[in-house]
Parts: structure tokens; sequence; C-alpha cells
């Protein structure tokens, strides 16, 4: 707003350079970049504060005259575009301010990483939000009353009020002050570009447990995941902009769609879940209407965004937002396929079972830690596993005396609903893995079984390992890797990423990972 009107044109290349900026901040660390960023959000609340109070200390004899006009206005605004007319209109206003909102997704994209208890955490950042956001835009249309601030071109009207409030400081004072304020904004933007680089690899990584997205972007312990997310996101935004030529417009319509798309999935799962649960919830009456009325609000609200920018913008989002759900679809649906293919190895099961339940006496085997250790990774009771324990049989003989299995059950949308889902769904893991030990148990060997749970399978494995060696000294640890009859790019963008990447962090502490090819076909 304060910059020469010839250097206007340059705002496209500086936010290419911001882009790249804030990619390079977050590859260092989530952490630094937060600290980093801490002081502008605090300068950026008490010079606002402190505009506000001025506002309306300096007008505080005005203000009895300023309502008055405001009731005149708004009766005159009525009476010309009509109650549905004006209500339209600050519908169009809410919808255009709906970055305002970046802040609300950021928490609930960031609980993972919020201070225990998390919900708690979240509930009063969410309140905080709630209260100081409410205060800072009433304040700031109090004082653009009390100031008569209009827009002019090529300034914000913030900075048109900053000017009419520091109009009779000292020049000094009031240059500063401006430049102070006006940074401090800018640099929120920055801010707010940050909750997507933040939020944005969680929310790749929720929807890779869901199977939505590729399963490498579910482990965000692994360094290579988050800064292939960070990289993703940056990329994407790069795209956008070098797309829309920098047009705020069309960004804006772009954000704003999207932002109410999301809204009215949470609303319509909220709505959906209160009625399942309506028979075990006593107050489901109250939270169904709560999320009903917001479901209303939001589908009311999406609909008259699209129709109102369908021609500035909206055809194209709604483009690309399609395209983006057709591709997880289509992740979803190859995933669903393969589990057909890997079906096709479950004959090994009913065999194992049939050995399991056999009326053969289970040997008791003494434990020897010392004796060499085979160490699977299992994902169940299924063909894939009893492959890979085949082929340890297989080629290396009776050399291992003890067999160690893991099973790491990943907490998805699937399994963590409530208390009783999570608990069922520990006992489900530790029925499965036991048939493993019977098994082995049965061909004269030790084994025994180690389960947990958790959203990050590599990060798990890295600490049972540790573990694991501190019992048996002489481990080496198996996995299996899925062998498709025609290797594509799509295939080995979706899979076997995992055992790599536990691989490869194993690796780093010298520990000997074995990684065993498992044919589908």
């Amino acid at each position: 707003s304060f910059l020469p009107p010839e250097w206007y044109h340059y705002r496209f290349y500086f936010a290419i350079l911001m882009i790249v900026f804030m990619i390079v901040l977050n590859l260092r660390g989530v952490k630094e970049s937060v600290l980093f960023l801490t002081p502008i959000f605090l300068v950026f609340i008490i010079t606002h504060l402190f505009v506000i109070v001025y506002a309306v200390v300096m007008h505080s004899f005005d203000l009895g005259a300023t309502v008055n006009t405001t009731v005149v206005d708004f009766k005159s605004t009525t009476s010309t575009l009509g109650y549905l007319g004006t209500f339209l209109l600050l519908l169009r206003a809410y919808s255009m301010g709906a970055g305002t909102y970046t802040g609300i997704e950021a928490v609930s994209n960031g609980m993972a990483v919020l201070r225990e208890p998390k919900v708690k955490t979240a509930k009063r950042t969410m309140t905080y939000m709630m209260v100081s956001l409410s205060l800072t835009v009433l304040g700031l249309m109090t004082a653009y009353v009390l100031y008569q601030a209009v827009p002019a071109a090529g300034k914000t009207l913030n900075a048109v009020l900053f000017e009419k409030v520091t109009a009779g400081w000292s020049p000094g004072l009031g240059k500063t002050f401006l430049f102070t304020i006006i940074i401090s904004e800018t640099a929120l933007l920055f801010i707010a570009a940050q909750t997507g680089f933040i939020g944005g690899p969680r929310v790749l990584s929720n929807m890779a447990l869901d199977r939505w997205f590729p399963t490498r972007f579910s482990m965000l312990s692994d360094r290579f995941v988050t800064q292939n997310g960070i990289l993703l996101m940056g990329g994407a935004a790069l795209v956008m902009l070098l797309i829309s030529h920098g047009s705020i417009t069309f960004l804006i319509v772009l954000y704003s769609i999207n932002v109410f798309i999301t809204f009215l999935l949470t609303q319509l799962g909220m709505v959906r879940h209160w009625w399942q649960v309506r028979a075990q919830e006593k107050n489901w009456i109250k939270k169904i209407t709560i999320n009903g009325t917001g479901l209303f609000l939001t589908v009311f609200i999406l609909i008259s965004m699209i129709v109102i920018k369908f021609g500035e913008g909206g055809w194209i989002t709604l483009f690309i937002t399609l395209a983006l759900v057709l591709l997880a679809f289509a992740i979803r649906r190859h995933y669903m396929v393969t589990l057909k293919l890997l079906k096709r190895l479950n004959d090994l099961v009913q065999v194992a079972n049939t050995a399991i339940t056999s009326k053969k006496e289970e040997k008791k085997i003494e434990c020897n830690s010392n004796d060499k250790t085979a160490v699977m990774f299992v994902n169940g009771f299924n063909g894939l596993g009893l492959h890979t324990l085949f082929n340890i049989f297989r080629l290396f003989g009776a050399i291992y005396k003890n067999y160690v299995f893991v099973h790491i059950g990943t907490i998805d949308a699937g399994n963590f609903k409530d208390r009783e889902q999570l608990d069922k769904f520990k006992s489900d893991i530790k029925e499965e893995i036991e048939k493993y030990v019977n098994f082995v148990r049965r061909n004269g060997y030790y084994a025994e079984s180690i389960t947990e749970i958790g959203t990050d399978v590599v990060e798990e494995s890295n600490a049972i390992a540790s573990k694991i060696l501190e019992r048996f000294p002489s481990s080496v640890f198996f996995g299996g890797q899925l062998v498709f009859p025609k290797e594509t790019f799509f295939s080995k963008l979706l899979h076997n990423y995992t055992v790599f990447a536990i691989q490869r962090t194993l690796y780093h502490k010298g520990i000997p990972f074995i990684i065993l090819p498992i044919r589908v076909y």
C-alpha cells in the first residue's frame, strides 16, 4: 500500500520468491519455522489492539452519532436492495473473507503436535482464536466507521485507516508505526501460508492411512516423506500461481470454494456421526442441531459462492477439485485391486490354520536369547506374511532358533472412532499375530510376538527394534516386498515404500534388515 505504483507489476515475482523461501524454511524443520514466526504474530496483535482502542477513545464522544448514521445507512440499503439483496451482499462479503478460517484448519490438522491433553488444548486454542478473531474484526470495522475510511486505489482499507489514525502524529512516529503495522500484516500472510506447509503433509498422511493417497506419505517420521510433502505443497502453490498469473481474484475464489467444501464435508460427517450414535449419546439432538445448522449454512454459502463466482474462476476451481478427487479414487481403487491380488497368496493361510488347529501337541521350546533370531514384520496373518516366513525356512534352514513377529497396527479412519473400537483393534491384531507364534512353535522353534498401534509404522518399528536387540543381540530383521506381474511407475509409487523406509532407518543404526521378494502372480 505504501510502495511506488511502478513496483506493482513485480508482485508476481515477489510471490514466487516468497513461496520458495517458505519451502526452504519448512525443510529446516517445523519447530524452527514456528519459532521464527512467533514474534510477528505478537507484533500484529499489539499494533492492531492499539489501533482499535485508540480509535474508540479518540471518538468516544461521536459513538452515539455514528450509531445513528449506521442505522440510517442500513435502512437506506435495505430499501434499495431489499432484505434479500442486503443478505446476499453480506453473504458475498462473508464468503470472500473465508481466509480467516485458515487458523481453524491449522488447529484441526495439527492436533498431533499439540501439547497433551491434545483435545483440551485444541478446544482452548479454538476458543482463543474465536474470541480474538471476533474482537479484531469487530474493532476494525468500528474503526472504519469512526474514521470514515473508504476504499482508495492501490491501497487496502486497513492502510487507509492507519493513515487516518496517524495523520495528526509527528512524521517520524507516524511513518514508523505505519511501516511496523503493515509489515506485521504482510508477515501474517506468511504465517497463514505456513499453516499449509505444516498441516499439508499431515492431511496427506491421514489420506494415505485410508489409502486415498500413496501410503508412503503416511510416515511423517521419515525425513524423506516430510520433505516430499513440503515440496508437493510448495510445488502445487507455484503451479497455481503460474496458471493464474498471480490473479488475486481467482486465487481467493479457489481458496474460498475449497474451504467451504471441506467445511461442508466436516459438518456432514458430524451430522452422520451424531445420528449413528444417537442411542448412546444423551445430548445427540442438541449436537446434531448445531452441526445441522452449520451444514445448512455451509451448503447455502457454497452454492451461492459457486453461482456468483462461476465465471470469475469458479468453474476452474471445480474442475481442479474434481480432478484431485478422481485421482484419489483412482489411487484407492488401485489399492483395492492389489488387495484382491494378495488374496491369491492366502491359500497358505488355510494350510497354516490346519496345522495350528491340529491335535499335534505344541512343543515346549526353551528360549536362548543368544541364538540366532529372525525378526519378521507382518501385517496380519495372511499370505504375504506366510510366504515371507516360508522363504526364511527355505533359504536359511535351521539357522534361526528364535522367531519374533512384530505387528504394528495402523490407526486410520476405519478403526479409530471410539475407545471401544480401538480396544477391539488391539485385540484383533494380537489374535492375528499369535497364529504365527503357534505355527512356528509347532515346528520346533521358539517364537513370541510384539504388537503396537500407531499412525507411523517407521517410527514404531525403530523403537521396537532397539528393544528387541537388547533381548536378542543376534537378531536379523526381515520384511517382504511385493513383486507385480508388470512393474509400472504407478506400482512403484504406491507400494513397498514402508519396508524400504524401515530398512533405511535400521541401516542407519547398523541393524541388518533383509527384504525378501513376494510375487503376486
